[in-house]
């Protein structure tokens, strides 16, 4: 089990990302997620949700690579395939999802973090990156979609293209994270955040964030399998290939310096 959920109140859950060593989304995970949102859209009186990491150094570290074979692009009802599926649900849960941020959120993770409504990241610990074409590869789980949204059109070409990290200041300023919080205060401010709106009126927050994203907008069904068909085709692009194999054999996808480095290792050396 890659999640571990802690029960603050009826109204309060928190829920740990755990998948070690690197926090990979993987086959495992998403069916994971797919089923704790069964549960939670079961429970009526849940208001406000939590996702965090047990790994300090990895909210969640990108998509693991190596099993990409093994994803489930099939569309399901809601005309999605997995993951956006479960991405799309947090967009329109009536309750309210929050993200703390500590450790690297890259690729996959970023985008996990951008399906959530609120962000509070770690000033001294939290980096958030779209790696994806510094590996020969496009943003294929919604950053695509949602980022610009967050960040405007030019910060997105800089996030994107330049697939470099972004620490917590900077991604406030962007708007890529609500608040940059310093990192011994970031979990109790999270949990006052959380338990003030789990006194507040559920129908009023789920009306106000309905209307919301009606307003803002949500991208289509069309646009996320566009840009998940071109990610896994890009896989097998033979430039995408050879860079793959370069940075596998420099320690992509294993604990150590450049899974912990890698803004800077994706770039010329």
């Amino acid at each position: 089990m890659s999640l571990h959920i802690a029960k603050h109140s009826s109204a309060y859950w928190q829920v740990t990302l755990d998948n070690p060593p690197l926090n990979l989304m993987d086959p495992e995970m998403i069916k994971d997620l797919e089923d704790l949102m069964d549960t939670l859209e079961a429970d009526k009186e849940i208001k406000v949700v939590v996702f965090d990491s047990a790994n300090p150094d990895y909210f969640m570290a990108h998509i693991d690579l190596v099993r990409s074979a093994e994803f489930d692009l099939s569309a399901g009802p809601s005309g999605f395939s997995p993951w956006p599926a479960v991405a799309r649900r947090l967009e329109l849960a009536p309750f309210i999802t929050i993200g703390l941020i500590r450790g690297r959120a890259r690729g996959v993770g970023s985008e996990f973090l951008q399906a959530l409504d609120i962000r509070f990241a770690s000033r001294e610990k939290a980096k958030l990156a779209q790696i994806e074409v510094g590996c020969g590869l496009i943003p294929g789980g919604g950053g695509l979609e949602r980022l610009p949204k967050m960040i405007g059109r030019a910060r997105a070409l800089e996030v994107i293209i330049g697939a470099d990290d972004f620490d917590a200041d900077r991604a406030e300023l962007y708007g890529w994270v609500n608040r940059s919080i310093a990192d011994s205060e970031l979990d109790e401010y999270v949990d006052r955040f959380a338990r003030r709106l789990e006194g507040f009126e559920a129908a009023a927050m789920a009306a106000a964030k309905k209307v919301i994203y009606e307003r803002t907008g949500l991208a289509t069904v069309e646009q996320f399998s566009e840009t998940q068909e071109i990610f896994f085709k890009a896989i097998n692009w033979p430039g995408t290939q050879a860079r793959i194999q370069d940075i596998f054999s420099k320690g992509f996808q294993q604990p150590g310096d450049f899974e912990l480095n890698m803004g800077e290792r994706l770039g010329p050396q």
